[in-house]
Parts: structure tokens; C-alpha cells; sequence
């Protein structure tokens, strides 16, 4: 049986401002990735080099918070170098763990690497006991983050069954596919998210202004149209408008944030080790106010569970936040079933 336990919140830090006010805002642990394309947020502007690494780790270790370093993408067979440095930085910048998807890396940290926690990144798309005890089994990962596709009953029979601890995703933005096997930006672009670290290259991307909006185009595709005072988000074909029998829409996700600050209780009471906040690709004000309602809400669910209660103030923080102004508890609810 799982036991009550206070999950550890786990940030996302796209810059070192952002790891800074994650810490300073009550991040038990900050996520990070390196400038290539060895994290799944390869986006330019982001991310950080040696000499930040080592200040961030610095900054985290200083205030009792542990740096995750994020090298989630799938190796390049042509030349898995790049991943397997990433590595061995990894370790001699001083992360406290590393969040894997790729198998050879695994193997590789494993021989190179026995001290290093890993940490089964979401990308590996583990959704099973069985799928992540043979990764525990075959390369000692200590940690697996689930795909946000499993309702609550699935994560307690996962937690229930696990030889690991299990990390799951409280808030942010929500994907249409299981992690790891996305390949709709490889059809338009011939690039694949797995691989290259982004869903939409920004050398593909293209924002067309005229009278009636702005039009924004991946490699060429038309994504959506959007009118001249309309809120613009960054264009990726699974949350684009298009013609649909004459209609135009979201024909496979609209914009939408998962949000489970009324689900925390039954979280802890499952088991959750880890609760993660997606959002490298946001900004540091982002960062730091998600993270202090998330701090906020967690020590007062472990303080008094049965009288815990979402405040309105969360909420209001929260929706400004939110990717397309909505909120959804995702595959955790399935009112259908």
C-alpha cells in the first residue's frame, strides 16, 4: 500500500533567472536542459551553458533545492556523442540527477556513471509497472515521470506496483500525444521533437501580417489565422485551426493547461513522490508565481489534508497562466468512463 507522503516540487528553469526565482519562490528541486538538442525545449534563447549550470547548482545547493538536468531527446544514430558528453557534463557541473528518455545513454551513464541518479524522463512514455521496472532493472533509474495520459486509478496501481518512486505533471501545458512518439512536426518539417528538441523549428516558422491578422505558417503549412487583436500562441500543427467539414477549429487539441490543484490530496494520498511544472519554454514571472502558489498549496494540503481547499487566489494566479486561458485536469478525470 502507498502511504501519505509531501511530494517534492519539481520546477522547470529555462534560464537562470528562472532557476533563481523557482529556489527563491520554494522549489524543492529545478529542471534543466543544455543549449542543443539534447533537451526536449531546444528552443534558442533558452537554456543554459557550462559556466550557468555551475552558477545555478550553486545557487539551488546554497538554499537546500537539487538540480535536475534534463537531457530528454532521442540519441542521433549517426552520432550519439553529443548526448553521451552531455553526460559526462552533466556530472562534472554537479547535477543532482539526470532525466533520460534514450536507452544507450542510460547504459552509457550506468558503466561511465554507477553514482548518478537517472530519473526516467516522460519522453521514455513508460506507462506500465512492468515498462518501468525493467528500466529500473536493466539501467537503476530511481525515479519515472508518467505520460500524461493515465486517470488517477491508473497512477495508484502504477505507484502501487512500482520499484521506483513516481513523479507526475500538476500544471501546464498539455500535449495530444504519448510523450516520445510525436510525429507530427517531423511530417511538415523533417524534424522530429524526439530528436531535435522542438515541436515547431524556428527556422520553420513564419508570421505573415496583413490587413485581416496574422497568418502563422510551418514551413509553409498554415497553421492558423489569427485576427489583428487576437492573443497569439507559438504555432505547433496539433494546436492549429483548420477547415474541418466547412468549420474551422481545433480539430485535434486546443490550447489548454492541466491544472490539478483540486486533484493534490488525492495525489499525496496515492503516493506521488514528485509533482512537476511544465514550462522551460515560459517566462521567469511564470516560473516564480506558478511555483509559489504550487509551494503554497502543497504545504497546506500536508498540513491538513481534510480541510484542504483550492483558494481563489491560486486560481486567479493560475489562469493567467494558462495556455489559452483554459484549465483541465486532463486524463486525470474522465467523467466518460
Amino acid at each position: 500500500m502507498s502511504e501519505r507522503r509531501i511530494p517534492q516540487l519539481v520546477c522547470p528553469a529555462g534560464s537562470l533567472r528562472a532557476l533563481q526565482g523557482a529556489v527563491d519562490a520554494g522549489a524543492d528541486a529545478v529542471y534543466l536542459g543544455l543549449k542543443d538538442a539534447t533537451n526536449a525545449r531546444n528552443f534558442a534563447g533558452l537554456n543554459f551553458d557550462d559556466a550557468q549550470v555551475r552558477q545555478g547548482v550553486a545557487y539551488a545547493h546554497a538554499r537546500g533545492a537539487e538540480v535536475l538536468m534534463a537531457l530528454n531527446t532521442f540519441a542521433a544514430a549517426r552520432d550519439p556523442s553529443p548526448w553521451l558528453r552531455a553526460a559526462d557534463r552533466a556530472v562534472a557541473l554537479g547535477a543532482d540527477a539526470l532525466i533520460v528518455a534514450d536507452t544507450a545513454v542510460m547504459g552509457w551513464c550506468r558503466r561511465q556513471h554507477p553514482q548518478l541518479r537517472l530519473h526516467l524522463s516522460v519522453q521514455a512514455s513508460a506507462t506500465s509497472h512492468a515498462a518501468i521496472a525493467f528500466y529500473q532493472q536493466r539501467y537503476g533509474i530511481q525515479r519515472a515521470v508518467l505520460p500524461r495520459v493515465l486517470t488517477l486509478p491508473q497512477v495508484g496501481q502504477v505507484i502501487r506496483h512500482s520499484p521506483v518512486d513516481i513523479e507526475v505533471f500538476g500544471f501546464g501545458s498539455l500535449c495530444v500525444m504519448v510523450e516520445g512518439r510525436c510525429t507530427l512536426s517531423s511530417w511538415a518539417t523533417g524534424c522530429s521533437p524526439n530528436n531535435a528538441g522542438v515541436c515547431s523549428p524556428a527556422a520553420a516558422v513564419r508570421w505573415q501580417e496583413g490587413a485581416d491578422g496574422v497568418r502563422a505558417r510551418l514551413n509553409g503549412v498554415l497553421i492558423d489565422h489569427y485576427a489583428p487583436d487576437e492573443p497569439r500562441g507559438y504555432p505547433t500543427l496539433c494546436k492549429g485551426r483548420f477547415l474541418v467539414e466547412g468549420q474551422r477549429e481545433y480539430a485535434l487539441e486546443e490550447p489548454t493547461s492541466l491544472n490539478t490543484l483540486a486533484l493534490l490530496p488525492e495525489l499525496m494520498a496515492l503516493g506521488v513522490a514528485a509533482i512537476k511544472i511544465e514550462g522551460r519554454q515560459r517566462s521567469a514571472a511564470y516560473v516564480e508565481q506558478v511555483t509559489r502558489v504550487w509551494r503554497a498549496a502543497i504545504d497546506r494540503a500536508a498540513a491538513a489534508p481534510a480541510q484542504y481547499q483550492v483558494q481563489p487566489d491560486w486560481g486567479h494566479v493560475l489562469a493567467r497562466h494558462a495556455e489559452g486561458q483554459q484549465h483541465t485536469l486532463g486524463a486525470y478525470d474522465r467523467p466518460w468512463r
